[in-house]
């Protein structure tokens, strides 16, 4: 699949307690903005709140936003970090930012539902989705979420839409945990680090499809975690683990639960001339019908495990340890 960055079910419900697996700074509630669309907050779209957050900041600003639907797109732009999206329903599918624009027609990340320029940001307890129907439509990327700032966070959000739901790109940091992911195609990729913990990760489409497309620099040791999670799909033996959008693709499957929708023989795949065996693709004691240990699925040691953790992954240079 040709790729251009342009500038332009289950749902988990989490208590208190399962929610602080990451502790806020001790500013995260420093300024308070609210979002309704019923017009009984500040402002109406979270869009116009973005809008709102003073232009440099260096505190947290948390968007509340009222339980319903935002049919909009949403740019949070580099010069406005520590912004938190929250949504105050009883849960994730209760706060749902959506829009239906394709990469055909928009460019790649302006196809994303929200777009996070800024470092820093904070989603949790709501839905990013791009309702674009590739099926009915044709064929596009139209993503969901697309994360261009370091040092994100994902508690207890979905993010859903078909073809590349989900990009991490910039280089940037991205710990996702407690969360539902769900696509068709290459619908987690990009060439951040990014540690996806404890999460449902969903491959919707009957025939298949690739979960990750990692294009993780040759220079850059970690790509993508996928860490004591839980993968299924609508049909069984035809789902890939990934494929390599960049000839030194790392993913990591460790610990997780894959249902039968795996191709057992054969997890991984090639792409654009990228072959999938010289791509650094790992598992690692994972359970279930979709978990074998074959030549074409090259298995971490004991030793070699301790060097692909949650914290190895995320602490780049600064150590940053959002999982604790």
């Amino acid at each position: 699949m040709l790729r251009r960055i342009s500038q332009g079910l289950a749902v988990l419900i989490m208590t208190p307690a399962v929610l602080a697996g990451v502790s806020p700074t001790a500013s995260e509630a420093a300024t308070t903005l609210t979002v309704a669309a019923d017009g009984s907050a500040t402002y109406r779209t979270v869009q116009a709140a973005v809008n709102a957050v003073p232009a440099g900041n260096t505190s947290r600003v948390t968007i509340t936003i009222k339980a319903g639907t935002y049919r909009e797109s949403v740019v949070i732009p580099s010069n406005k970090p520590y912004v938190t999206l929250e949504g105050l329903g009883s849960s994730a599918s209760a706060t749902v930012i959506v829009n239906n624009k394709p990469a055909s027609t928009a460019g790649t990340t302006g196809s994303a539902t929200v777009y996070v320029q800024a470092k820093e940001f904070y989603g949790k307890n709501l839905t990013f989705s791009n309702d674009y129907d590739e099926a009915a439509n044709g064929s596009s990327q139209a993503l969901a979420l697309a994360l261009y700032g370091d040092r994100a966070r994902l508690g207890n959000v979905r993010v859903i839409a078909d073809q590349d739901t989900l990009l991490i790109y910039n280089s940037a940091r991205a710990y996702i945990w407690s969360s539902y992911i769900e696509g068709t195609v290459d619908f987690i990729y990009g060439n951040g680090s990014a540690v996806f913990y404890a999460c449902q990760i969903y491959e919707k489409r009957s025939t298949g499809g690739y979960l990750t497309a990692a294009n993780t620099p040759a220079t850059q040791k970690y790509g993508f975690l996928i860490y004591k999670s839980t993968i299924t799909g609508a049909t069984n033996n035809v789902t890939y683990l990934g494929r390599p959008w960049g000839a030194a693709g790392q993913v990591t499957v460790r610990e997780s639960n894959l249902s039968a929708t795996i191709r057992v023989a054969q997890p991984w795949t090639d792409m654009s001339g990228n072959s999938w065996k010289n791509a650094r693709f790992y598992e690692y004691k994972n359970t279930g019908a979709g978990a074998t240990v074959n030549s074409n699925r090259a298995q971490l040691t004991d030793a070699q495990a301790a060097d692909y953790t949650p914290q190895k992954y995320l602490a780049g240079t600064d150590g940053w340890n959002p999982a604790g």
